[in-house]
């Protein structure tokens, strides 16, 4: 409810022209470039114990894991669909909105470890959204791509935490204060960002049934098939609330980039991104409990 309220002033804010295309534009990228390093950053602490180290190897694995699943699952699920969408649903099936909407949401159910374990999530997602997300659109070779990969903020964020923890050295108190306050916004504005996004929707084009497909496979079946899987294995309660909604996150808004940038169907993606938005701050919460119940850390 709290995460709802939030959009809900997004959304508010930008129907009473507060929040324009141009200064959402501009945000998103302070959230990205900016807010989401230090929030990575501040997860990593001189606190954290072998033991931790030792399950962010493990959600590591899992989160190759999880980009395997969706590989194959790219193979079988849109088989029907006409090239052109099928390109969009495949790439948004690879990738999600772990990082911008994932981690407010994993912090706010498993506070810091939480931030921390989904920042190591993301790093395979990040990967294969540049190798064979991308792919599906473009061809990018090699080099190219692994340049993309490691000039990311969010993966130098993870590279840099890493080493502060085993480096013999202490930011300054005011340092390492001020990144941390930086980092919860983190809590707050991409959740204004996304009520601003669903502000523009027209309800008419959220009619589009392959929409929801694609929200049932992305927001449910992958999820559960992870919650499973991992329970099978007996994986650590954290590790697997970490990865199902890591998994259970919509589609990503570098969808509908990309799909611009290359010529594919845009406005399809434009559609799967805000339904799967829409419908996530339903299926959020309730993962959330069922994780609680079924889970509990």
């Amino acid at each position: 409810m709290t995460l709802f309220i939030m959009i809900a002033t997004g959304y508010g804010i930008s129907k009473a022209g507060m929040l324009s295309h141009g200064t959402r534009t501009d945000l998103t990228n302070i959230v990205v470039y900016v807010i989401l390093p230090c929030s990575i950053f501040s997860s990593f602490h001189k606190g954290i114990t072998t033991d931790v180290l030792l399950q962010c190897a493990v959600v590591l694995l899992v989160s190759f894991g999880l980009q395997l699943l969706v590989i194959i699952l790219n193979k079988i699920l849109y088989v029907r669909f006409p090239h052109d969408r099928r390109v969009v649903l495949q790439f948004a099936t690879i990738t999600n909105n772990s990082s911008f909407m994932g981690l407010p949401i994993m912090g706010a159910v498993y506070g810091q470890t939480g931030i921390l374990f989904g920042s190591i999530m993301l790093i395979p997602m990040r990967i294969f959204l540049w190798t064979a997300g991308l792919s599906l659109f473009a061809r990018m070779d090699k080099k190219e791509s692994a340049k993309v990969i490691a000039t990311h903020p969010c993966i130098w964020a993870v590279a840099l935490g890493l080493a502060y923890i085993f480096i013999p050295f202490e930011l300054p108190a005011f340092l390492s204060e001020a990144i941390k306050l930086v980092g919860d916004a983190v809590n707050v504005l991409p959740m204004f960002i996304i009520g601003s996004i669903l502000s523009d929707v027209n309800p008419k084009e959220l009619l589009d049934r392959d929409c929801y497909y694609y929200s049932l496979i992305r927001l449910i079946i992958i999820p559960a098939i992870m919650f499973g899987a991992l329970k099978l294995l007996r994986a650590d309660p954290m590790v697997i609330g970490v990865a199902v909604l890591a998994a259970a996150m919509p589609a990503a808004v570098t969808t509908g980039m990309l799909s611009e940038k290359y010529g594919q169907d845009s406005a399809f993606a434009s559609k799967i991104i805000l339904v799967s938005i829409m419908l996530s701050i339903i299926t959020l919460p309730v993962a959330a409990a069922l994780l609680h119940l079924f889970s509990p850390v």
